[in-house]
């Protein structure tokens, strides 16, 4: 990692709250520019932490207060802690001080949850395939509900047979021409 600049994230999750004392510790630990924003973590759309993220250099440190200001969750952390790593920049936590991905025991830290999540996905993916396969074989159908039924079907068929166009069957059921043509090619 290079010789790089401190650089602050300051969140409050509501307009009503205040910034000042997130930046005012930042200011005091040495942060060269703190990049603040007062948006819920649980939004996907965080403009200055993008921004934040965009201006990272190798050998930048991201401080924050606490980890909560920075991620929503554990593997929103292990994503953002990716992105710093692409670009050689560290993240340190201050509340969280094995959380400091410039030390060689805050990456294992992070390497060690990076596995746990990794476990836990894989085990959620195992769980959703079993359950899914427990219910087919229970006779249970996923997807949408069909929009013509087997009645509905037959009863196109006949007037299709008569040199009904398609584009008037689909008019007289409520549904879209190319709903027609694929339950006439599965018949």
């Amino acid at each position: 990692m290079g010789k790089g600049q401190l650089i602050g994230y300051a969140r409050v999750s509501t307009q009503g709250q205040n910034l000042e004392q997130q930046r005012e510790y930042l200011t005091n630990l040495g942060c060269a520019r703190i990049f603040e924003e007062k948006v819920s973590g649980a939004k996907r759309d965080r403009p200055e932490l993008s921004r934040l993220l965009d201006h990272l250099r190798d050998g930048d440190v991201v401080v924050v207060t606490r980890l909560d200001r920075l991620a929503r969750s554990t593997s929103d952390l292990l994503h953002i802690a990716e992105r710093l790593r692409e670009v050689g920049a560290g993240l340190r936590s201050e509340a969280e001080p094995w959380a400091d991905t410039t030390s060689p025991a805050g990456r294992m830290i992070l390497t060690v949850f990076a596995g746990i999540a990794d476990f836990e996905r894989s085990l959620i993916c195992e769980r959703t395939s079993s359950g899914r396969a427990a219910a087919k074989a229970r006779g249970v159908l996923f997807g949408p509900k069909p929009s013509l039924n087997p009645e509905q079907i037959e009863h196109a068929r006949l007037l299709n047979a008569e040199g009904r166009p398609v584009s008037e069957i689909s008019r007289l059921l409520g549904v879209h021409r190319a709903t027609l043509y694929r339950a006439f090619s599965r018949a």
